[in-house]
């Protein structure tokens, strides 16, 4: 039976492509009902799309999986933004206030606008994260209602580069599929893998993905910090095949005996590893190499984590993603890091029912795609699809996907999390302009009504205005008397 009400979400990641449709229940849990894996290693580096026409294509061919599982045509999907080029800046806007002026949410929305509204040379702000209000001399979360003569927002913007923007979208309206929604990627998947006390309290998430490891840090449920490392596992497995052997090869070997931490006297010296039928390579080497990259990858994290907060994470340090999976993964993390609270998240915390292997396996690889999925909130059900194929049957007409499902929304009204597809853009620059130009108007027509008004008084306060006045006056008193 064809499914009428359901979320589909796609992740571009830099090994895989994958989609996934779920239903949402009353209960609060999510019913999967189809799922999808492409391989993208040829077209998406570092998470970055780097060929259009094949990441076109890709996507198309998982949406016609989809429907093909789903016997329903996708209207639109949820899609996440990752990848290399993703920083975080940190950014001030100040605005100085009459005396005795309480603060107002317009105020505040002013202040958002036009930290939006800042220009990086080759970047796009894809987020911005409110870190705290200046009051005077006080930081407040929340400056509404507070009397004051200096107001200023802290701002975290989250910055990307405008060719790879560009690009994603390019891929998307290439491929004749609509976006409902843009999500920064690793908000989704803290959103779904951290708890609230963690958050709070300070923590910060690593995701060690194949191509990249994404480092965010929280404390009090701000996002304080985001990079990502151009390092991640696949890096191991191309030291692994220095040992001349296929990549393939070595990525099994990884699997089969790569652990994060050995002890030194739990080495076996004598014991060697198979390569292949006629070769093999010492135990001893083999985990020289692993952790030796490993090593790197985690002294990157741990620079990646401002010093305010090094000794502050009470929630600690969050593993998830493929790489979370290694043996001993969090006995090398507190080596390096010296965090002795360490978690793996292998799964999201929200309720998931399936029957799908990949989702079933638990093992942190489908975790942002699931956080995805968990932040949609609008239909993506269109059309159920014919599987008789009758020619003789009156064509259903299909659901328009070029109609943007959502408003356009102004810089301070984005939520959280959310990033603005490049239509919304030019949806939302129009509405500013047109507004501008009202303004513009108004504006002008009170200043032709000051002039006017001006022009009327100079009239009665001139001297021949006086005088003829008089003259009536005069005459008006004469005819009076008579």
């Amino acid at each position: 039976m064809a499914a009428k009400d359901f979320i589909v979400a796609i992740e571009l990641g830099s090994s895989k492509m994958t989609g996934i449709a779920g239903q949402k229940n009353l209960n609060g849990s999510i019913q999967i009902l189809a799922v999808v894996k492409e391989d993208s290693s040829s077209f998406i580096r570092k998470g970055v799309v780097y060929n259009i026409d094949k990441t076109a294509q890709c996507l198309t061919s998982i949406i016609k999986k989809l429907e093909a599982q789903l016997k329903t045509e996708i209207t639109q999907v949820y899609v996440g933004v990752g990848g290399q080029s993703i920083r975080s800046v940190r950014n001030v806007i100040a605005k100085d206030l009459p005396s005795e002026t309480i603060v107002t949410q317009d105020m505040v929305i002013e202040l958002m606008d036009a930290n939006r509204n800042m220009k990086y040379q080759d970047q796009e702000i894809l987020d911005a994260a409110v870190q705290e209000y200046k009051v005077g001399s006080q930081l407040q979360i929340d400056p509404v209602g507070i009397q004051a003569t200096h107001l200023e927002g802290n701002f975290l913007n989250i910055l990307e580069r405008n060719s790879f923007y560009k690009n994603l979208n390019k891929c998307f309206e290439t491929a004749g599929i609509n976006v409902a929604e843009m999500f920064l990627a690793p908000l989704a998947l803290a959103d779904c893998v951290l708890t609230e006390a963690e958050k709070r309290s300070g923590c910060a998430l690593v995701d060690l993905g194949a191509d990249t490891t994404t480092v965010s840090v929280f404390s009090k449920n701000i996002l304080r910090h985001l990079a990502v490392i151009p390092l991640g596992c696949n890096n191991i497995t191309k030291d692994i095949a220095t040992l001349q052997m296929e990549e393939a090869d070595a990525e099994q070997m990884k699997l089969k005996y790569a652990s994060a931490f050995t002890d030194n006297n739990d080495i076996d010296s004598e014991l060697k590893y198979s390569i292949d039928t006629d070769r093999q390579i010492e135990s001893r080497k083999f985990i020289e190499i692993v952790e030796g990259r490993l090593e790197e990858i985690i002294e990157n994290v741990w620079y990646q984590i401002p010093s305010e907060y090094s000794d502050k994470l009470l929630g600690g340090i969050i593993l998830t993603g493929g790489g979370s999976n290694m043996k001993n993964i969090e006995k090398a993390f507190t080596n390096h890091t010296h965090v002795d609270k360490i978690r793996v998240a292998k799964f999201v915390t929200q309720t998931v029912i399936s029957n799908h292997d990949l989702i079933k396996a638990h093992n942190g690889m489908m975790n942002t795609v699931l956080g995805l999925l968990i932040k949609g909130d609008i239909n993506c059900a269109g059309n159920e699809i014919d599987q008789n194929g009758d020619l003789f049957s009156t064509p259903k007409q299909p659901t328009p996907t070029t109609v943007d499902p959502r408003p356009a929304r102004q810089p301070g009204e984005v939520p959280p999390g959310v990033i603005q597809t490049a239509n919304e853009k030019k949806q939302a620059e129009e509405i500013r302009r047109r507004q501008q130009e009202e303004e513009d108007r108004e504006k002008l027509e009170q200043e032709l009504r000051q002039k006017e008004e001006e022009e009327r008084i100079r009239k009665e306060n001139s001297f021949w205005n006086k005088a003829l006045k008089g003259i009536k006056q005069f005459g008006k008193s004469i005819v009076e008397e008579e």
